[in-house]
């Protein structure tokens, strides 16, 4: 993979250093995908798929492709590295109908590479939790189990996010995501008006290895902060396709609103004060 900046080699460095390059397992990127033809997916993953980790096919978008643009759409994001996998309230639509373990099998045939267990709309006990991320991982699936409620009057408290997300991992989840919805607005540890709740942030990453957790950041406003909190390689979720590389120049300092703090904080290199 070229480094950042690779058509300014020997001009130019990231202000903010220490951006890791794909394979990576933290600064990890989410696009949600809510119906891009197999062209602009293509035509998306030409300019910007070194940026992007993971692909969603957002809530039950992946049960309403043609079958033929599906695969075209699955194939092409495997050829550029980039693992797809359905939204979990499709798998939530599945168990409602005690049909997730074939789910998951359908899933893994179609050409996913991974799943998500989660329970935003649907209460899951404990013990089905764990069946569900041992049979996505017994197929050969990558899980990334989602923590919280989409429903803005039922949030549980931080340390209920914890100690569910800290158990998820237990049972054998590759990293966790916070819900944030598309939205990023009155849910987990975004306020009403989509600000963050840093006492929530907090509690969360004094709880749990943050290089696990996902954080589902569909505003710029969300990721700048998240960024400045943790650095360049935090992981995020929920970012629109088409907002991959515009998020990629926050983490590394190349757009305003990160490169003035990389600028006070001293996290640039190299040169001297311009004029």
């Amino acid at each position: 993979m070229e480094p950042h900046g690779a058509p300014w080699t020997g001009i130019l460095t990231p202000p903010i250093p220490g951006r890791s390059l794909r394979p990576r397992r933290t600064g990890i990127t989410v696009v949600m995908d809510k119906g891009l033809g197999p062209a602009a997916c293509q035509d998306l993953l030409a300019v910007s798929g070194a940026h992007i980790d993971f692909w969603k096919f957002g809530f039950g978008t992946a049960a309403l492709h043609p079958p033929a643009r599906l695969a075209e759409k699955l194939a092409a994001l495997r050829a550029a590295g980039v693992c797809p996998y359905p939204g979990g309230t499709l798998l939530e639509a599945a168990a409602v109908q005690g049909q997730a373990e074939a789910f998951l099998e359908r899933a893994r045939a179609l050409g996913f590479e991974a799943a998500e267990v989660s329970e935003g709309t649907i209460p899951l006990s404990p013990r089905r939790r764990r069946e569900l991320i041992a049979a996505a991982r017994g197929l050969g699936l990558r899980v990334l189990a989602e923590v919280g409620k989409k429903d803005p009057a039922a949030q549980p408290s931080p340390e209920a996010l914890a100690e569910q997300a800290l158990a998820d991992l237990e049972a054998g989840a590759e990293y966790v995501i916070i819900e944030g919805r598309e939205s990023g607005r009155g849910v987990g540890i975004y306020g009403p008006a989509g600000q963050v709740r840093e006492e929530w942030v907090e509690t969360l990453a004094a709880r749990l290895p943050v290089e696990k957790v996902i954080w589902e950041a569909p505003r710029k406003e969300q990721q700048q902060a998240l960024i400045l909190r943790f650095g360049p390689n935090v992981n995020l979720g929920n970012i629109p396709p088409e907002e991959a590389m515009a998020l990629e120049a926050l983490r590394v300092g190349l757009r305003g609103d990160t490169l003035a703090a990389a600028l006070g904080r001293g996290f640039a290199t190299g040169g001297t004060p311009a004029d």
